[in-house]
């Protein structure tokens, strides 16, 4: 006897919670800058858990698509949600995957974890506002100390910073598009550096210019870029590449203009001039490293309990660095080596406290962040030389995505050495086309 219209509507009306629970979910792990086979597995996990399996998921990073197809014949289901929010939030990353992880468990009710998402998402930050600008100024600073700049030098930077904020800001209130925003912030950044150059001030003003750009470089997206290419997800990680590009085209495109203006004006500018980090262990150089860590854990509201270890491994990141550099290995494999210890230890830490590896990887590579090579380019096309332009920004790019990989191989050692709950759940669709995918296939028939 099959049950009737009136039966089966409560067990619709959970399934259709247990998907619209499972898509908010995805929804604030996408925008927080979780890869999509997190995203796509942790749903799984939220329906798993309320009694609605083989369901599949979509992610793109403007909509997320669940569909359900049920094994007794009755009519499928498919529900869709487009991110809107895309300002990450570490604290509230963690609180949802506690929840995640209570709810596998099957110790959550469907009502709680309902309650719990929403409460989740009305949360007040971890740090008030103002806090948020100081630390995203505070990371300019500490890069321009970074790279040989003094405290003169950290000062006009945070305060070039605080300015290219409030601008951008101002603009985001009348609704003018992200790109310009950051062109904006970018102009005003450079735009202090090159009038204390103009008026001869006897320090190293092209220091701020590189502190504001590292302030303004997207780490937690070319991690993300990635990790999505690397897990098979090709259309994702085609996106990614666009945001990060384009984020990029506004910051070159803000720091082409004003340097282009400064030297149709006559400022002395010189490519002699552009500072380098000195790849030495100093200790101005391993504060002004642990400093960008903490700014940039602050910036993406890490919660203070891990602003300690944020700040180990951003120190463990320079100090590998340096070292690779005076053994002369190559910049760019330096730099993947680096991020890959990071991406190591990094992962075995996280996984130890729970909590996703990127609230302390994402953090830790802003001190390897190509802000100089950045800058340098801009200024070389700026004065004519074009090819070695080209070259400086064809190297900050590969120092990008240098950065990315060895975050990612990092954690992938620790998987293979390891395994992981990832692992036993679900394999990724990239490792199903591997050799050693089809070897355990094939055994799995011999036997």
């Amino acid at each position: 006897m099959s049950a009737s219209p009136l039966d089966q509507a409560p067990v619709q009306r959970d399934i259709y919670r247990a998907m619209g629970l499972a898509l908010r979910v995805g929804e604030l792990l996408l925008g927080s800058g979780e890869s999509t086979e997190t995203v796509t597995v942790t749903m799984r996990r939220v329906t798993n858990a309320y009694g609605v399996p083989h369901c599949e998921a979509d992610v793109n990073l403007s909509v997320i698509t669940l569909s359900h197809v049920p094994t007794d014949g009755s009519a499928p289901v498919t529900a869709q949600r487009r991110v809107r929010r895309r300002l990450p939030d570490y604290d509230r990353l963690i609180a949802v995957h506690d929840m995640v992880r209570e709810a596998s468990g099957r110790s959550v009710p469907l009502d709680d974890a309902e309650a719990r998402l929403r409460e989740i998402t009305r949360r007040v930050p971890a740090y008030p506002n103002w806090f948020l600008v100081t630390a995203l100024a505070l990371i300019a600073s500490s890069a321009s100390i970074l790279v040989g700049g003094g405290w003169s030098v950290a000062v006009a930077a945070f305060c070039a910073t605080v300015l290219g904020d409030r601008a951008s800001a101002w603009l985001a209130r009348r609704g003018v598009a992200e790109f310009f925003q950051l062109t904006v912030a970018a102009m005003l950044g450079s735009l202090v550096s090159v009038l204390m150059i103009a008026i001869d001030a006897p320090v190293q003003a092209s220091a701020v210019v590189v502190g504001a750009v590292v302030a303004l470089l997207p780490g937690r997206p070319m991690v993300a870029c990635v990790q999505d290419g690397i897990a098979g997800e090709y259309v994702t990680a085609t996106g990614r590449l666009f945001e990060i590009f384009f984020i990029l085209a506004a910051v070159v495109s803000g720091i082409g203009i004003t340097l282009y203006a400064a030297i149709r004006l006559g400022v002395p500018l010189r490519v002699e001039n552009v500072p380098g980090a000195p790849l030495v262990l100093r200790p101005e150089q391993f504060l002004g490293a642990v400093g960008v860590t903490v700014s940039f854990a602050v910036a993406l509201l890490v919660p203070p309990r891990y602003l300690i270890p944020a700040a180990i491994g951003g120190g463990v990141a320079w100090t590998v660095f340096v070292q690779l550099h005076s053994w002369q290995v190559p910049t760019i494999l330096a730099t993947a080596v680096s991020a890959a210890v990071i991406g190591l230890f990094g992962t075995a830490y996280t996984r130890h406290v729970k909590v996703p590896s990127m609230v302390i990887t994402i953090p830790a590579i802003g001190t390897l962040l190509p802000g100089t090579a950045l800058y340098r380019g801009m200024l070389e096309v700026s004065l004519g030389h074009g090819d070695a332009g080209a070259s400086s920004l064809l190297q900050a790019l590969s120092t990008a995505l240098a950065l990315g990989a060895g975050v990612i191989l990092g954690a992938e050692i620790l998987r293979a050495v390891t395994g992981s709950d990832l692992t036993k759940r679900v394999l990724r669709p990239a490792a199903r086309r591997t050799r050693g995918s089809a070897e355990r296939a094939a055994s799995g028939i011999h036997r």
